[in-house]
C-alpha cells in the first residue's frame, strides 16, 4: 500500500488507475504524472520500487494542486461567489444547479429527494 499525497492507494491496480483515487488527479492528469516520473503506466502499484514511488511523489507534490489544499481551494471559491453575490453563488446557497441545467424536470440530484405537493390520500377505514 502506497501513501502518495496523503492518500493509500490500492496496490493491486495499475499505476495509472491507482493515481486517479487521488482527490483532483484524472485519468490524463495521471498519464502525465507518470511520464513525468517516467513510469510504465501498466505497472501494479505493488511492483513498483520506492524510488519510483519517491518520483511520484515529487512530481504530485511540486506540479499539482491536490486534496485537501485543491479541495479548500474549491471551496474558497463558492463561499467568494455567494458573498460577492453572484448568480452562481445564489445558485449554490439555493441548492440549484449551477450551470444552466433545467429544473423543471430532471434535477433532482441536486434538489433532492422529491417533496409530494397537494391532496393527501384518504385514510382508509378502520374495522371498529
Amino acid at each position: 500500500m502506497a501513501r502518495i499525497a496523503g492518500v493509500t492507494i490500492p496496490s493491486e491496480k495499475q499505476v495509472h488507475v491507482a493515481l486517479t483515487y487521488i482527490y483532483g488527479v484524472g485519468p490524463t492528469f495521471a498519464r502525465d504524472i507518470l511520464a513525468a516520473a517516467a513510469i510504465e503506466p501498466t505497472t501494479r502499484v505493488k511492483d513498483l520500487t520506492e524510488a519510483e514511488e519517491q518520483r511520484l511523489r515529487e512530481v504530485i507534490d511540486k506540479n499539482y494542486t491536490v486534496e485537501g489544499d485543491l479541495q479548500r481551494l474549491v471551496t474558497n471559491n463558492i463561499k467568494r461567489l455567494k458573498d460577492v453575490g453572484a448568480y452562481r453563488g445564489l445558485r449554490h446557497k439555493a441548492g440549484l444547479p449551477v450551470n444552466g441545467q433545467r429544473t423543471r424536470t430532471n434535477a433532482r440530484t441536486r434538489k433532492g429527494r422529491a417533496v409530494a405537493v397537494g391532496g393527501t390520500q384518504k385514510k382508509a377505514a378502520s374495522k371498529t
